[in-house]
Protein backbone atom coordinates (compact mmCIF):
# COMPACT_ATOMS: atom_id res chain seq x y z
CA UNK A 1 0.00 0.00 0.00
CA UNK A 2 1.04 3.91 -1.39
CA UNK A 3 1.28 6.19 1.57
CA UNK A 4 -1.47 7.97 -0.26
CA UNK A 5 -3.51 4.98 0.16
CA UNK A 6 -2.44 4.51 3.96
CA UNK A 7 -4.50 8.29 4.35
CA UNK A 8 -7.13 6.48 3.28
CA UNK A 9 -7.38 4.03 6.53
CA UNK A 10 -10.32 4.41 8.73
CA UNK A 11 -11.63 8.02 7.53
CA UNK A 12 -13.28 9.63 4.94
CA UNK A 13 -10.59 11.85 3.13
CA UNK A 14 -10.84 15.58 1.55
CA UNK A 15 -8.33 16.35 -1.10
CA UNK A 16 -8.57 20.56 -1.77
CA UNK A 17 -7.00 21.63 -5.17
CA UNK A 18 -4.91 24.86 -4.91
CA UNK A 19 -2.91 26.24 -8.21
CA UNK A 20 0.71 27.14 -7.46
CA UNK A 21 1.83 30.44 -7.51
CA UNK A 22 -1.91 32.33 -7.61
CA UNK A 23 -1.51 34.87 -7.12
CA UNK A 24 1.65 34.44 -5.10
CA UNK A 25 4.18 32.21 -4.05
CA UNK A 26 3.44 33.58 -0.31
CA UNK A 27 -0.58 33.29 -1.20
CA UNK A 28 -0.24 29.52 -1.46
CA UNK A 29 2.20 28.54 0.80
CA UNK A 30 -0.28 30.18 3.25
CA UNK A 31 -3.47 28.18 1.44
CA UNK A 32 -1.73 25.17 1.85
CA UNK A 33 -0.56 25.59 5.72
CA UNK A 34 -4.30 26.19 6.13
CA UNK A 35 -6.09 23.72 4.44
CA UNK A 36 -3.64 21.36 6.18
CA UNK A 37 -4.43 22.55 9.60
CA UNK A 38 -7.78 22.60 9.04
CA UNK A 39 -8.74 19.06 8.11
CA UNK A 40 -7.44 18.47 4.81
CA UNK A 41 -6.43 15.58 4.16
CA UNK A 42 -4.14 15.27 1.40
CA UNK A 43 -3.51 18.74 -0.96
CA UNK A 44 -3.70 18.73 -4.89
CA UNK A 45 -1.30 21.55 -5.90
CA UNK A 46 -1.84 22.62 -9.74
CA UNK A 47 0.74 23.48 -11.98
CA UNK A 48 -0.21 26.20 -13.90
CA UNK A 49 -0.56 25.26 -17.93
CA UNK A 50 -0.91 27.00 -20.95
CA UNK A 51 -3.87 24.60 -22.72
CA UNK A 52 -5.63 23.37 -19.26
CA UNK A 53 -7.84 20.89 -21.18
CA UNK A 54 -9.81 19.33 -18.01
CA UNK A 55 -10.30 22.84 -16.10
CA UNK A 56 -13.05 25.39 -15.91
CA UNK A 57 -12.67 28.83 -16.30
CA UNK A 58 -11.90 29.55 -12.68
CA UNK A 59 -8.85 27.22 -12.67
CA UNK A 60 -7.81 28.94 -16.11
CA UNK A 61 -8.10 32.21 -14.60
CA UNK A 62 -6.15 31.20 -11.55
CA UNK A 63 -3.12 29.65 -13.84
CA UNK A 64 -3.75 33.21 -15.85
CA UNK A 65 -2.50 34.97 -12.44
CA UNK A 66 -0.04 32.60 -11.79
CA UNK A 67 1.43 33.27 -15.15
CA UNK A 68 1.69 37.11 -14.64
CA UNK A 69 2.82 36.04 -11.07
CA UNK A 70 5.89 34.26 -13.15
CA UNK A 71 5.20 30.66 -12.16
CA UNK A 72 7.74 28.49 -13.90
CA UNK A 73 8.24 24.53 -12.75
CA UNK A 74 10.93 25.38 -10.74
CA UNK A 75 9.05 27.90 -8.84
CA UNK A 76 6.23 25.45 -8.20
CA UNK A 77 9.22 22.94 -6.64
CA UNK A 78 10.39 26.11 -4.31
CA UNK A 79 7.04 26.67 -3.08
CA UNK A 80 7.06 22.92 -2.34
CA UNK A 81 10.02 23.13 0.15
CA UNK A 82 8.52 26.02 1.69
CA UNK A 83 5.26 24.50 2.44
CA UNK A 84 7.46 21.47 3.58
CA UNK A 85 8.84 23.75 6.22
CA UNK A 86 5.52 24.28 7.38
CA UNK A 87 3.49 21.14 6.83
CA UNK A 88 3.81 17.32 6.02
CA UNK A 89 0.34 17.50 4.86
CA UNK A 90 0.91 14.54 1.49
CA UNK A 91 0.61 16.38 -1.58
CA UNK A 92 0.22 15.62 -5.38
CA UNK A 93 0.63 17.58 -8.27
CA UNK A 94 -2.36 18.21 -10.94
CA UNK A 95 -0.19 18.51 -13.60
CA UNK A 96 0.26 18.02 -17.75
CA UNK A 97 2.31 15.68 -19.78
CA UNK A 98 4.34 18.02 -21.34
CA UNK A 99 5.74 19.76 -18.35
CA UNK A 100 6.74 16.90 -16.91
CA UNK A 101 8.28 15.88 -19.98
CA UNK A 102 10.35 18.82 -20.43
CA UNK A 103 11.62 18.63 -17.32
CA UNK A 104 12.52 15.45 -18.10
CA UNK A 105 10.61 12.02 -16.34
CA UNK A 106 13.07 10.90 -14.36
CA UNK A 107 14.14 14.16 -12.64
CA UNK A 108 10.80 14.95 -12.12
CA UNK A 109 10.12 12.00 -10.35
CA UNK A 110 13.20 12.66 -8.55
CA UNK A 111 12.47 15.96 -7.26
CA UNK A 112 9.31 15.09 -6.30
CA UNK A 113 10.57 12.15 -3.83
CA UNK A 114 12.95 14.41 -2.44
CA UNK A 115 10.31 17.04 -1.73
CA UNK A 116 7.65 15.06 -0.47
CA UNK A 117 4.96 14.74 -3.42
CA UNK A 118 3.54 11.43 -3.22
CA UNK A 119 1.42 11.43 -6.57
CA UNK A 120 0.69 12.86 -10.04
CA UNK A 121 -2.93 13.49 -11.43
CA UNK A 122 -2.31 13.90 -14.98
CA UNK A 123 -5.44 14.53 -17.00
CA UNK A 124 -3.86 14.12 -20.66
CA UNK A 125 -1.74 11.07 -19.93
CA UNK A 126 -4.26 7.73 -20.88
CA UNK A 127 -3.39 4.37 -19.68
CA UNK A 128 -1.84 3.29 -22.89
CA UNK A 129 0.64 6.22 -22.75
CA UNK A 130 2.06 5.60 -19.15
CA UNK A 131 4.76 3.64 -19.71
CA UNK A 132 7.11 6.15 -20.88
CA UNK A 133 6.82 7.74 -17.27
CA UNK A 134 5.62 4.87 -14.94
CA UNK A 135 9.39 3.56 -14.73
CA UNK A 136 10.43 6.50 -13.22
CA UNK A 137 7.26 7.02 -10.92
CA UNK A 138 8.11 3.61 -9.42
CA UNK A 139 11.79 4.13 -9.42
CA UNK A 140 11.16 7.23 -7.03
CA UNK A 141 8.33 5.84 -5.04
CA UNK A 142 5.42 7.97 -6.45
CA UNK A 143 1.92 7.17 -7.68
CA UNK A 144 0.37 7.70 -10.91
CA UNK A 145 -3.52 8.41 -9.89
CA UNK A 146 -5.73 7.65 -13.06
CA UNK A 147 -8.89 9.51 -13.81
CA UNK A 148 -12.02 7.38 -14.41
CA UNK A 149 -14.91 9.32 -16.11
CA UNK A 150 -18.09 8.82 -17.39
CA UNK A 151 -16.52 8.65 -20.89
CA UNK A 152 -14.32 5.26 -19.38
CA UNK A 153 -17.49 3.23 -19.44
CA UNK A 154 -15.31 0.41 -21.25
CA UNK A 155 -12.19 0.75 -19.71
CA UNK A 156 -12.83 1.24 -15.95
CA UNK A 157 -11.56 -2.31 -14.69
CA UNK A 158 -8.47 -1.61 -16.72
CA UNK A 159 -7.37 1.67 -15.79
CA UNK A 160 -8.65 0.48 -11.95
CA UNK A 161 -6.27 -2.50 -11.98
CA UNK A 162 -3.32 0.16 -12.88
CA UNK A 163 -3.62 2.38 -9.71
CA UNK A 164 -2.27 3.53 -7.12
CA UNK A 165 -2.43 5.84 -4.01
CA UNK A 166 -6.02 6.63 -4.97
CA UNK A 167 -8.17 7.31 -8.14
CA UNK A 168 -9.90 10.12 -9.40
CA UNK A 169 -13.65 9.17 -10.40
CA UNK A 170 -14.95 12.22 -12.16
CA UNK A 171 -18.25 13.14 -11.04
CA UNK A 172 -19.66 14.53 -14.73
CA UNK A 173 -18.62 15.23 -18.52
CA UNK A 174 -17.00 18.60 -18.99
CA UNK A 175 -14.17 20.83 -17.40
CA UNK A 176 -13.89 21.41 -13.60
CA UNK A 177 -16.34 24.10 -11.92
CA UNK A 178 -19.26 24.40 -9.25
CA UNK A 179 -22.04 21.92 -10.18
CA UNK A 180 -25.18 21.12 -8.54
CA UNK A 181 -26.38 18.19 -10.36
CA UNK A 182 -24.26 15.39 -9.83
CA UNK A 183 -25.24 12.18 -10.73
CA UNK A 184 -24.67 9.91 -7.77
CA UNK A 185 -26.25 6.67 -9.27
CA UNK A 186 -23.95 6.65 -12.12
CA UNK A 187 -21.08 7.46 -9.59
CA UNK A 188 -22.29 4.60 -7.08
CA UNK A 189 -22.47 2.10 -10.13
CA UNK A 190 -18.55 3.49 -11.17
CA UNK A 191 -17.15 2.95 -7.78
CA UNK A 192 -18.80 -0.64 -7.17
CA UNK A 193 -16.87 -1.54 -10.27
CA UNK A 194 -13.94 -0.11 -9.40
CA UNK A 195 -14.33 -1.82 -5.93
CA UNK A 196 -14.45 -5.19 -8.14
CA UNK A 197 -10.83 -5.38 -9.27
CA UNK A 198 -8.56 -3.42 -7.06
CA UNK A 199 -8.61 -1.83 -3.26
CA UNK A 200 -7.35 1.30 -4.16
CA UNK A 201 -9.25 3.91 -2.85
CA UNK A 202 -11.52 6.19 -4.85
CA UNK A 203 -11.81 10.06 -4.63
CA UNK A 204 -15.01 12.13 -6.21
CA UNK A 205 -13.89 15.32 -8.08
CA UNK A 206 -15.67 17.78 -10.25
CA UNK A 207 -17.96 19.83 -9.79
CA UNK A 208 -18.29 19.34 -5.56
CA UNK A 209 -18.70 22.30 -3.50
CA UNK A 210 -21.14 22.24 -0.89
CA UNK A 211 -20.91 20.81 2.22
CA UNK A 212 -24.24 18.63 1.81
CA UNK A 213 -22.72 17.60 -1.59
CA UNK A 214 -19.65 16.37 -0.01
CA UNK A 215 -21.55 14.58 2.50
CA UNK A 216 -23.51 12.55 0.04
CA UNK A 217 -20.92 11.26 -2.57
CA UNK A 218 -18.47 10.82 0.63
CA UNK A 219 -21.25 7.93 1.38
CA UNK A 220 -20.28 6.08 -1.83
CA UNK A 221 -16.32 6.90 -2.42
CA UNK A 222 -13.27 7.45 0.08
CA UNK A 223 -12.55 10.86 -0.59
CA UNK A 224 -13.35 14.42 -1.71
CA UNK A 225 -11.71 16.53 -4.13
CA UNK A 226 -12.85 19.90 -4.30
CA UNK A 227 -11.37 22.52 -6.69
CA UNK A 228 -13.32 25.10 -8.44
CA UNK A 229 -14.66 26.34 -5.04
CA UNK A 230 -11.47 26.28 -3.19
CA UNK A 231 -9.66 28.08 -5.70
CA UNK A 232 -12.18 30.79 -6.09
CA UNK A 233 -12.04 31.67 -2.07
CA UNK A 234 -8.24 32.55 -2.81
CA UNK A 235 -9.27 34.67 -6.07
CA UNK A 236 -11.11 36.70 -3.85
CA UNK A 237 -8.52 37.19 -1.68
CA UNK A 238 -8.99 40.09 1.28
CA UNK A 239 -7.42 39.96 4.69
CA UNK A 240 -9.61 37.49 6.05
CA UNK A 241 -8.57 35.24 2.85
CA UNK A 242 -7.55 32.33 5.66
CA UNK A 243 -10.05 32.72 7.59
CA UNK A 244 -12.25 32.09 4.85
CA UNK A 245 -10.48 29.08 3.82
CA UNK A 246 -9.85 27.65 7.51
CA UNK A 247 -14.09 27.89 7.65
CA UNK A 248 -14.75 26.26 4.55
CA UNK A 249 -12.39 23.08 4.95
CA UNK A 250 -14.02 22.96 8.84
CA UNK A 251 -17.41 22.76 6.97
CA UNK A 252 -16.13 19.91 4.17
CA UNK A 253 -14.40 17.94 6.45
CA UNK A 254 -17.06 17.89 9.17
CA UNK A 255 -19.60 17.25 6.64
CA UNK A 256 -17.63 14.57 5.35
CA UNK A 257 -16.60 12.88 9.04
CA UNK A 258 -20.50 11.67 10.02
CA UNK A 259 -19.89 9.07 6.75
CA UNK A 260 -16.89 7.23 8.41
Amino acid sequence: MSNLAEVFQNKKVFIPFVVADDPDIETTVKSVVTLAENGADIVELGIPFSDPVADGPVIQKADLRAFKAGVRTEVVFDIVKKIREQTQVPLVFLTYLNIVFKYGYSEFCQRCQKLGVSGLVIPDLPLEEQEEIRPSADKFGIDLIPLIAPTSEGRIEKIAEHASGFIYVVSSLGVTGVRDDIAKQKLSETIQRVRKVTNVPTAIGFGIHSPEQAETLAGIADGIIIGSAVVQIISEGGTDLQDKLAEYTRSIKDAISVKI
